[in-house]
């Protein structure tokens, strides 16, 4: 199932989008729609960070490389 959705864009933005859909060879609404199942993958993975740090940090997990050498 699909649904639509009708999105009002700054001129300016419009035209860049416009643009850069051309120079990929794209169309409009699969650049929307990559950029907004980026930004939702970003967001759900800031409250997963956000929910895990105080765990990790009573766990002694602080820095990346503490992550690291605990997965690998």
């Amino acid at each position: 199932m699909r649904t639509v959705l009708s999105v009002s864009l700054p001129n300016q933005m419009a035209v860049e989008l416009e643009t850069f859909a051309k120079a990929a060879g794209r169309n409009r609404s699969d650049m929307v729609k990559e950029s907004l199942g980026q930004f939702l993958w970003e967001a759900r993975f800031r409250q997963i960070k956000k929910r895990m740090a105080k765990k990790a940090k009573v766990a002694g997990v602080i820095t990346e490389e503490d992550v690291f050498s605990r997965v690998s």
